[in-house]
């Protein structure tokens, strides 16, 4: 296992079903990036494209991922930064913050998209869009 320290963008329509090392497949129809884990393990690695999960910089050249992509379901749990086309290797995380990473995205997303009924409806998160629309919807 040898691990990456760059990652050539490729944009395409639809991921390809054999994935190439260094190379990170780009669907801006699909709005996601696939590409091999950088440690060398071989697991695949998305990263969706939205507000609550990853964005992209594209130059012209080099693309950078924002925020880190930490691989916390996988054996190798490797957790590294891809800036300008570049693998910076990051530290590895306790399990504690683990949870409190995974805990925040989850309410990233509660608050972004409404899904938290309860939290919602007890006034603990400003309902969302989403969960507007379906009250409205309801209400019909």
């Amino acid at each position: 296992m040898k691990r990456k320290s760059k990652l050539i963008p490729e944009f395409i329509e639809f991921v390809p079903s054999e994935l190439k090392d260094g190379i990170i497949y780009i669907s801006m129809i699909y709005g996601t990036a696939v590409h091999k884990c950088c440690c060398g393990c071989g697991e695949k690695v998305v990263t969706p494209f939205s507000p609550t999960d990853w964005k992209l910089i594209f130059d012209g050249e080099t693309m950078s991922l924002y925020p880190s992509v930490g691989n916390w379901s996988f054996k190798c749990q490797s957790h590294y930064w891809i800036t300008n086309s570049k693998v910076r290797w990051a530290d590895r995380w306790s399990k504690d913050k683990i949870n409190a990473a995974r805990a925040h995205d989850r309410a990233a997303k509660e608050r972004y998209f409404g899904t938290a009924d309860t939290a919602a409806e007890s006034g603990k998160l400003e309902p969302g869009i989403w969960q507007k629309v379906k009250k409205w919807w309801q209400g019909l």
